[in-house]
């Protein structure tokens, strides 16, 4: 079984992006920090969302396995653009949360959790990652 989402973009990181089914639609501009006015969504901030909920939903299925409480884990994404005269380059870094957890237990959770989850396997060997425990 598969899923498939499209989205379509017109004007670029200054445009409007539309999922095909109409049900999200956003304004989309450069970051303030980048030069841009700021005043809509970017797709570093879409990226972190997505990554963030894929993780969590990775530290869900596993935290079991790995003695913790699932429901109670928090994953951070960050995901840093950085900008020179000709090129763009991404870093993600994923901390993981689970109150009350074992630091090692919960380094074991995150570690195994970043081999499973989609965006962490689409994003190997591509971007710098950094993973810790908060």
């Amino acid at each position: 079984m598969a899923y498939t989402t499209t989205a379509t973009t017109k004007g670029g990181r200054d445009g409007r992006a539309v999922l095909e089914d109409a049900k999200l639609a956003l304004a989309m501009a450069l970051p303030k920090d980048l030069g841009g006015s700021g005043e809509g969504h970017n797709p570093e901030q879409l990226f972190a969302l997505g990554w963030s909920s894929c993780f969590g939903q990775a530290v869900l299925l596993l935290a079991k396995k790995h003695g913790l409480d699932g429901q109670a884990a928090k994953v951070t994404v960050a995901v840093t653009l950085d900008k020179d005269a000709t090129s763009f380059a991404l870093k993600a870094d994923i901390k993981l949360s689970v109150p009350g957890g074992e630091k090692e237990k919960v380094e074991a959770l995150l570690n195994e959790a970043h081999e499973i989850c989609p965006y962490s396997k689409a994003t190997r060997g591509n971007i710098p990652v950094t993973l810790s425990v908060a």
